[in-house]
């Protein structure tokens, strides 16, 4: 299979950046984050992108950004939070090791505090971020091989149960 050995989908502030460089690091591999593409490509925060040019453009970006890093990728992959928003996203991802990393809203809120650097909660952070599940979860367990939660586990325990539950080896 090519692409990337673990793809980690899952909502804002589940940790997906923190359990893929730990998972890199124990396959002995690269990490790469779809968002920090986008901010490294456009030179400014996602917030920004949001606030200057809405949310259809970063759409458009984190599609192409995702694509992208399915194509050259051989390590983990993590995704923003909307990357399973896009049907093609999601079609593509059916070749890959996809794992959801998932989380209650109490855990959410512990994790983020739903403070306001995240564009889609800006306003009634809890309600909005039961808002995005509610309309994400199925989405992210379409895409998936493995949903891994994140509840009350160290990012270390959450990396082991991704690999156990792929049946990865550590390198």
């Amino acid at each position: 299979m090519s692409g990337p050995l673990v793809v980690l989908v899952g909502p804002m502030g589940v940790g997906k950046s923190t359990v893929g460089a730990l998972l890199a690091e124990r396959l002995h591999t690269s990490f790469r984050d779809s968002d920090a593409d986008i901010v490294a490509a456009q030179g400014r925060e996602i917030s920004e992108i949001f606030v200057e040019e809405g949310e259809p453009y970063f759409r458009e970006l984190e599609r192409a950004a995702v694509r992208t890093a399915l194509a050259e990728h051989d390590g983990v992959l993590a995704l923003g939070g909307g990357a399973i928003l896009d049907a093609s996203t999601r079609a593509l991802l059916t070749e890959h090791r996809v794992v959801y990393l998932a989380m209650g809203v109490d855990e959410a809120v512990k994790r983020t505090g739903l403070n306001v650097a995240r564009p889609l909660l800006a306003v009634n952070p809890r309600r909005q971020w039961r808002e995005l599940m509610e309309a994400r979860r199925e989405l992210y367990t379409e895409v998936a091989r493995a949903v891994v939660s994140t509840d009350d586990r160290t990012p270390e325990e959450v990396a082991q149960a991704v690999l156990d539950a792929l049946e990865l080896k550590e390198a």
